[in-house]
């Protein structure tokens, strides 16, 4: 099972598009957060054997207290990144909602390549592989992978077969939680964007 959680708030969630810029660290809400997800997991039945994250420090600094509580340490998994956003880095929602590409962001992602970056099926192809790599990795166990809204979003509509240009209608929020359990017949979705207790994680 891949246990995906995104990270927790910042300064900027909300205001801004921070793409892959360093520097960004969690808010105090953010660190709250994490630190309840971090309980959440390890009060799992049967907790989970490796942490990872995205190499940007709101992912690592989500994925500590994880890695703490279960007395395990935060491993880096590149495919686990945000998408690169190229020009949009850093800036304000408020003037990108007013760009003649907003639209096609939220309606039409296939066909949307971010300015100076990569393309949202770049995005879920990279993203999805990270995942398979680390369930080939760790054969028969629970780990968890923290990264990003977009990412995890592309990632369960993948694992639901969902078709990427739907994938806005999914909302992943700060430190929720989200399933996935993957078989020889394919995966299955457990949850999505939970933040209650994680021991209903099973098929019934």
């Amino acid at each position: 099972m891949v246990i995906l959680v995104r990270h927790g708030s910042t300064p900027t969630t909300g205001k801004m598009l921070p793409g892959r810029a360093p520097g960004l660290h969690l808010a105090e809400k953010g660190r709250a957060q994490a630190t309840l997800v971090a309980e959440r997991i390890a009060a799992m039945e049967k907790p989970p054997t490796a942490v990872y994250a995205s190499p940007l420090e709101r992912t690592r600094e989500t994925a500590a207290p994880i890695a703490s509580a279960l007395g395990l340490r935060v491993r880096t998994s590149r495919g686990l990144i945000e998408a690169d956003v190229g020009d949009w880095t850093e800036k304000p929602l408020s003037r990108l909602y007013k760009t003649k590409e907003w639209p096609t962001v939220q309606r039409w992602p296939v066909g949307f390549r971010f300015p100076g970056g990569e393309s949202f099926a770049e995005m879920s192809t990279r993203s999805m592989d990270a995942v398979l790599g680390l369930v080939a990795d760790h054969p028969g166990q629970s780990i968890v992978a923290v990264s990003h809204a977009d990412p995890i979003k592309a990632i369960v509509a993948a694992a639901a077969g969902v078709p990427l240009d739907l994938m806005q209608r999914l909302v992943v929020s700060p430190c929720s939680v989200s399933a996935l359990l993957f078989t020889s017949y394919g995966p299955a979705v457990l949850c999505m964007n939970s933040t209650g207790s994680l021991n209903e994680l099973a098929l019934s």
